[in-house]
């Protein structure tokens, strides 16, 4: 296991996004998401050979696949401390073996400059949560990280903002005397969507503690993506027209 930094002197400060997410995460999300990544990744992530590009790792679901059901090494790329240092300590562990596989970047791909170190890529629970300008610059250095006739798998993101509000209430979990619940909340803004997750701690009937962090959403069609994707050398894999992923693969660079 390898946390990587370039050119110290130049890093930015480091990003403070989800920093409450990260504390309620695991314990309320991340068995659902577990069985979703599975679904979704489970045979693609099987067939890696040179690598895994785990973009946007979070806590870790695709890292920890790629570790168990593939022989590849890993990159896991999550430049939000909070998030990193649940992986951290996930991948801390692990066995000597899978530690060895997996190389953390603590910055964004774009800044991490990776080339050829990996066949599939997968952008799970990211691309709803960038900007357009942050994706122009992420599209390229998946290109460069990739290597030819690797292949991209994106989980799309909402087509457009919702017309009313959608919650979403969170299963409560039991962690000793107290309770753990939230609930997500996802509204349109224009042409964003805001999305708002809130977290107690219950002990008992008191609530003890509350919590609340909101993020920007911007919303993109398969078409646009594709659209977005084209001049960088990639094209859409065949058989996924119906699926909640877009997969394409790399064909060329630029």
């Amino acid at each position: 296991m390898h946390t990587v930094i370039s050119k110290p002197s130049g890093i930015r400060r480091e990003s403070d996004s989800y920093a409450v997410t990260a504390e309620f995460y695991d314990i309320l999300q991340a068995d659902a998401d577990e069985a979703r990544v599975r679904r979704l990744y489970g045979r693609e992530v099987a067939t890696a050979r040179r690598g895994v590009l785990d973009i946007g790792a979070g806590t870790g679901r695709v890292t920890m696949l790629a570790l168990t059901d593939s022989r590849a090494d890993v990159h896991a790329v999550e430049p939000a401390r909070a998030m990193r240092t649940s992986l951290l300590t996930r991948l801390s562990s692990l066995p000597a073996e899978q530690r060895g596989r997996v190389t953390v970047h603590p910055h964004s791909l774009d800044e991490a400059a990776l080339h050829a170190v990996a066949d599939v890529a997968v952008c799970h629970n990211v691309v709803g949560c960038l900007p357009p300008s942050a994706r122009e610059r992420l599209w390229p250095a998946i290109g460069a990280a990739l290597t030819p006739g690797g292949s991209l798998f994106v989980q799309l993101p909402p087509a457009r903002p919702p017309v009313r509000a959608l919650v979403r209430l969170l299963t409560d979990q039991r962690v000793g005397a107290h309770t753990y619940g939230g609930r997500l909340t996802m509204s349109a803004a224009g042409y964003r969507i805001l999305a708002r997750a809130d977290y107690w701690v219950r002990g008992g009937e008191d609530v003890l503690r509350e919590h609340t962090e909101t993020f920007w959403m911007w919303p993109a069609t398969r078409s646009r993506l594709i659209g977005e994707l084209a001049p960088h050398g990639f094209a859409p894999l065949p058989g996924y027209e119906e699926s909640e992923l877009l997969a394409v693969t790399l064909r060329h660079r630029p």
